[in-house]
């Protein structure tokens, strides 16, 4: 009976062992590949007033999962932006940085419903990506389609690196 207990145990330890490093991979993925896609969404939170205040509940950060994609005369940037319409984001290129914010609204079908998973976010938000080369902002176009945002900036002419000998 103890050496089946001791089994027992030294199973469960290693399955915990395993959960535990499977949860620290996932998390550390998610930061080194996806910190910048977490956004911060404000304007909604707001102390709950009542059981039924569900705005209070809403998460304030989403993540806003992004690509950078380098052509050879472009820059391509994809923004996943579920649940807005392409009114709800401005896009502002300033030197080499994108700039989206948006504002993603609550809508609620019914006020008599209950929530039972809330992950989220509502509210303005703003995400700003570094662009690998200068662009030429008068040919950038942007189109919205199946909750994607698309943006394709044309290379300004002359950013390709260049090394500078030090003197």
């Amino acid at each position: 009976m103890l050496n089946s207990l001791k089994h027992t145990g030294k199973a469960l330890g290693q399955q915990i062992s395993h959960a535990w490093e499977s949860l620290s991979e996932g998390w550390r993925e998610l930061l080194s590949r996806s910190s910048g896609a977490l956004t911060h969404f404000t304007g909604h939170r707001k102390e709950a007033t009542s059981p039924d205040d569900v705005l209070a509940l809403f998460p304030r950060w989403s993540l806003l999962a992004g690509e950078l994609e380098e052509t050879p005369s472009d820059v391509v940037v994809r923004v996943e932006l579920p649940g807005l319409d392409k009114d709800d984001c401005r896009i502002v290129i300033e030197g080499n940085v994108l700039h989206l914010s948006g504002q993603k609204r609550f809508e609620r079908e019914s006020s008599d419903s209950t929530y039972h998973i809330m992950e989220r976010a509502y509210g303005t938000f703003q995400r700003s990506i570094s662009l690998p080369y200068n662009v030429n902002v008068e040919k950038a176009e942007a189109r919205f389609k199946n909750g994607v945002l698309t943006v394709r900036l044309p290379k300004a002419r002359g950013t390709a690196p260049r090394s500078i000998p030090v003197a």
